[in-house]
């Protein structure tokens, strides 16, 4: 498997402060990876020492196959990068602003970035001192995503763009995504690492908690059932892998709900059919649960984990 960016053990210290202490992240080539974690759990900082921004303590750190800190001009012309804090040329336009961007890449697609400019509705005539912060955003994501590279690293990208810009975002990564390109994506709002990511990483601390894709993580988290019938299920308050349980009447028939991991839910439901069952509702964790599990010190697994010793 070819890894685009591959991190392991990387450790970051500020003085007293270790920011990083012993960080792994794998991104495979050609997929959008999530890069989860509250503020603090070090996700800009381990940005920054990938893009050659500042240089780890400890741990090793290669892009395309290279080392960042001392090959930061060569391994740039091939990714782009988005701040979640924009800082622009207040006097120039929007447009102009393009063109100075587009000169350090060397390398863009113009019917790409007319399609962006178009789809987030983004006025280049106007100055930058005149811009919203979710326009300033759009500067720097037209920008991006009309580059001709390999990698995009997103560090929360749509701070300040609203519901429909979300929904132009997640359209332009798809795209980029199907035409090769690697995407790292750090982001508060799981909803959309969610609707992008092919796995994820959820950082804790300065360390990795755990990294998967989602159907894998989610095999590895519980299930919440509710269903209704006939009559009580025998036994499945003392099943495997049942929890929570909690059984009510409701209008002559039994209202049901508890967790179960995903292992035994098959079992499960088997018990709910033999009690005649009515209605079912079977709800996944969503990467919210995931993500609040495993920051909360809940082990979610390690599946996919190239690295387990990373697991804290």
């Amino acid at each position: 498997m070819t890894h685009v960016i591959d991190i392991q053990g990387l450790v970051k210290s500020f003085g007293p402060v270790r920011a990083l202490d012993g960080l792994d992240l794998a991104v495979r080539a050609g997929e959008v990876h999530g890069f989860l974690g509250p503020n603090g759990a070090g996700k800009s900082t381990t940005i920054r020492v990938l893009l050659g921004l500042m240089r780890p303590s400890g741990g090793r750190v290669t892009l395309f196959g290279a080392d960042p800190w001392h090959d930061a001009a060569r391994l740039h012309e091939r990714l782009a990068y988005v701040a979640g804090d924009v800082a622009l040329w207040p006097a120039l336009t929007g447009g102009q602003c393009l063109d100075v961007i587009a000169a350090t890449h060397g390398r863009v697609d113009a019917r790409r970035r007319q399609r962006l400019v178009d789809r987030f509705a983004l006025d280049l005539t106007k100055r930058v001192r005149e811009y919203s912060k979710g326009n300033r955003q759009k500067v720097a994501l037209v920008a991006a995503l009309a580059a001709d590279v390999e990698l995009l690293v997103l560090d929360e990208p749509t701070s300040g763009l609203d519901p429909l810009m979300e929904h132009a975002f997640q359209q332009s990564i798809r795209e980029r995504r199907d035409d090769g390109a690697t995407v790292l994506l750090s982001s508060h709002l799981l909803s959309e690492v969610e609707a992008l990511a092919d796995r994820v990483s959820i950082v804790r601390r300065g360390r990795t908690v755990t990294t998967g894709g989602l159907s894998d993580l989610r095999r590895h988290a519980r299930t919440s059932v509710h269903a209704v019938t006939v009559r009580p299920p025998e036994g499945l308050d003392r099943a495997e892998g049942v929890a929570d349980f909690a059984e009510t009447p409701a209008d002559g028939a039994r209202r049901l709900q508890f967790t179960i991991d995903a292992g035994h839910l098959d079992a499960a439901i088997g018990r709910l059919h033999a009690a005649r069952l009515l209605s079912l509702t079977v709800t996944p964790p969503s990467l919210d649960a995931l993500f609040l599990s495993a920051y909360a010190g809940a082990s979610v697994g390690d599946v996919g984990t190239t690295r387990p010793e990373a697991v804290s």
